[in-house]
């Protein structure tokens, strides 16, 4: 194994029976076939719930919609990619020669989808035991307090918000479509409302942008119905 991943299996404090999930993990689309998407979707679901279990813990006299807005806090792209950093992840991405000459190992999208999909890639490995151990260790140095609801809300947060305030189901998104060049690609992402039979889409140079943008049109949409 090479050197670099052996320094990050110490980082992390965890170590892979098999190596090459980590290797993928760190795999963008634009060096292989084989790249980490498919982990940072699964990684992605992994750190909601050991985020969620974490403040059910911790903030326990918080109610479910503070609950929510100090998750979305921490889990958002800013924070995902200071530890990205910490963690030296721009040392051994794998980028395409396009991506790499654009700045790519220090674009804070592609290391903050590089976490989750480590994150993914330890649940595949070993189950979701270790993989919660992993992310209560990622966010050991991150502050965590009640008062990180008052921190500005981004779409997705605030659409949430909206549908838990009327008793209504989350919002569901997906990957439409993907266009343009590996290095420079878009995303059109979909949000359902299943109990309103609305849909609005969003495009975004990540898929976590894409969804941002996506939960824009719908709130959108929301305001201008409440109008009618």
């Amino acid at each position: 194994m090479q050197p670099g991943l052996i320094a990050l299996q110490q980082r992390l404090q965890y170590t892979f029976k098999d190596s090459a999930l980590l290797q993928r993990a760190l795999t963008h689309r634009s060096f292989s076939a084989d790249h980490n998407e498919r982990l940072e979707f699964l990684g992605d679901s992994v750190l909601s719930l050991a985020i969620s279990s974490l403040l059910f813990e911790r903030l326990r006299s918080l109610p479910e919609g503070d609950l929510s807005r100090v998750r979305a806090n921490l889990v958002k792209q800013d924070t995902l990619h200071r530890i990205a950093l910490r963690l030296q992840l721009p040392d051994v991405l794998r980028l395409g020669e396009g991506e790499f000459k654009s700045g790519g190992k220090q674009r804070p999208s592609i290391l903050a989808d590089a976490v989750e999909a480590v994150i993914g890639a330890v649940y595949l490995d070993a189950g979701y035991t270790p993989a919660e151990v992993l992310v209560h260790h990622l966010f050991e140095k991150v502050e965590i307090n009640p008062q990180m609801d008052a921190a500005a809300k981004d779409a997705k947060t605030a659409l949430q918000e909206w549908l838990q305030g009327r008793k209504m189901k989350l919002p569901q998104y997906r990957v439409v479509a993907t266009t343009g060049a590996a290095h420079r690609q878009q995303f059109e992402i979909e949000c359902a409302i299943a109990e309103m039979d609305l849909v609005e889409r969003g495009m975004g140079g990540s898929r976590r942008a894409g969804e941002q943008a996506a939960a824009e049109a719908m709130l959108t949409t929301l305001k201008a119905k409440n109008h009618e």
